[in-house]
């Protein structure tokens, strides 16, 4: 068998119109914006920005900010490119298919599923907690044993708050594509409003003291503050980022893809990159960054906004709405990587199942909402965080390079979006993106290749032997 056996890029245009049997066509530039937009602002934003300042950057992570999305506009730009050449869905997998053969293709799939899934837990969980402190604003308690799952710092029984929205969602993607984007597109209004509100709010409340030094002195150690300190905090915000590459995943579902796809994706890393800087700015002006080592640095910003009370819930709200919507588009990616993953025959059937009605893959997102909902209850996943970073970083790097092969290959296939300035944007794609993973931990890269292991012990026991394309090689007459 052939373990660099590339699908054919008419097989895979012809897949884009597969009728009844395939995705519906529903989504405009600006739902897919809003796409990108809901998948983004979200953890990243709410909670990991006032660790990674307190313990690496300080006042300085705005530079990390911009650092983490010149590696995003990098793979952003190549990403662009290849939903507009290959409209289907599937991301980084499918482009990996097309370019560098079944292997590569599995290897990219196996970390995408990582980033989703271990992303969509982890977010699950601060949903969880935040909701519960929403309820506590209320006077209302829920008993810890319904709230955290039995490994937590402190222990309960199970997360229960986390399985209930994670069924929610899944019973709404299933629902849809349209449905899924029109409540996508209200909570990505909703928190985008609340975000706005704390910066111009928040601007009031700067005391420039806390800008000293705005690049705290490295104290020995890498990725203790410094320009160390920046890099790293980089790799840890990441997870921030994360998101934009999940519009890719449906551009099976877009109307006009080779229009409305690169509008989604620099769009929507656009708008975000603009309001991250603007919010770490303003978040380190109102709290002295030593402070901000807190699971909910927004709320200690709020009680340094004297006066205004009701700000706090609204940032709650905001939190809760902003967690909801990456929790949405996660499982949307991954159901949709599954589902091209199963049409290739790597993965058992029942993952590309259409709904006959719905015309979604729902037998895969009724499987993802089992484990990843268990997964929420029962493990730790919050501390996993890295790992959904270092996975879309990986598949960052993969298309990037890519680009690269695929313009030497098939120099004259129709582009209607062209990355410029190739081979310089992609090369500089695979610099930033591979120094930004090195900023992360021994630990994060040990648990990576562990799971990248697993993965190829899957693909050499089962989906070397199922897979369509190689089946068809060793049918074919040249074969025999």
């Amino acid at each position: 068998m052939n373990l660099f056996v590339k699908k054919p890029i008419g097989t895979l245009l012809a897949e884009c119109e597969g009728g009844g049997h395939s995705l519906k066509r529903s989504l405009s530039a600006m739902s897919l914006v809003a796409l990108g937009i809901g998948a983004i602002i979200g953890a990243g934003i709410f909670t990991l920005t006032g660790v990674a300042a307190s313990t690496h950057a300080g006042p300085a992570m705005v530079y990390s900010f911009i650092l983490a999305a010149v590696g995003c506009a990098f793979a952003g730009i190549c990403y662009s490119e290849f939903s507009t050449m290959i409209p289907i869905a599937g991301s980084a997998y499918t482009y990996s298919y097309a370019t560098m053969g079944e292997l590569i293709a599995w290897i990219i799939g196996w970390a995408l599923v990582l980033e989703y899934a271990v992303g969509a837990a982890t977010v699950a969980v601060s949903w969880s907690s935040t909701f519960d402190s929403i309820l506590l604003s209320f006077g209302i308690t829920m008993p810890r044993s319904i709230v955290a799952g039995p490994f937590d710092t402190m222990p309960g029984a199970v997360n229960l708050p986390a399985i209930v929205i994670i069924c929610i969602i899944s019973g709404i993607l299933i629902r849809g594509i349209s449905e899924s984007a029109k409540f996508n597109d209200f909570i990505v209004v909703t928190k985008v409003t609340v975000v706005i509100l704390f910066i111009g709010i928040g601007y009031f409340f700067i005391n420039h003291a806390n800008y000293h030094p705005f690049l705290p002195p490295n104290t020995g150690e890498f990725g203790s503050f410094g320009w160390s300190g920046v890099l790293a905090a980089a790799g840890q915000i990441f997870f921030a980022y994360i998101g934009f590459d999940a519009v890719s995943t449906a551009a099976q579902e877009a109307r006009n893809p080779k229009r409305d796809m690169p509008i989604g994706i620099i769009g929507s890393l656009l708008v975000c990159t603009i309001l991250y800087i603007l919010y770490s700015l303003v978040l380190t002006g109102i709290v002295n960054y030593k402070d901000l080592n807190v699971a909910a640095p927004l709320a200690v910003a709020v009680d340094h906004m004297k006066g205004l009370p009701w700000v706090g819930f609204l940032m709650k709200l905001g939190s809760l709405c902003g967690l909801t919507s990456v929790m949405l588009v996660m499982l949307l990616g991954q159901s949709r990587v599954f589902y091209s993953m199963a049409n290739d025959g790597l993965l058992p059937p029942l993952f590309s199942q259409i709904h006959p009605k719905f015309r979604t893959p729902w037998k895969s997102n009724l499987l993802l909402m089992v484990f990843v909902s268990l997964g929420a209850a029962f493990t730790p996943i919050a501390r996993l965080g890295n790992l959904t970073s270092i996975g879309t970083l990986f598949a960052f790097v993969l298309v990037c390079i890519a680009i690269v092969i695929m313009r030497k290959r098939e120099p004259d296939l129709p582009r209607p979006f062209k990355t410029p300035m190739v081979p310089l944007v992609p090369i500089l794609g695979v610099i930033v993106n591979l120094a930004l993973m090195a900023g992360l931990g021994l630990i994060t890269w040990a648990a990576f290749l562990i799971w990248m292991t697993l993965g190829l012990v899957v693909y050499f026991s089962y989906g070397r032997k199922t897979s369509a394309l190689q089946n068809a090689e060793l049918s074919s007459p040249a074969a025999r």
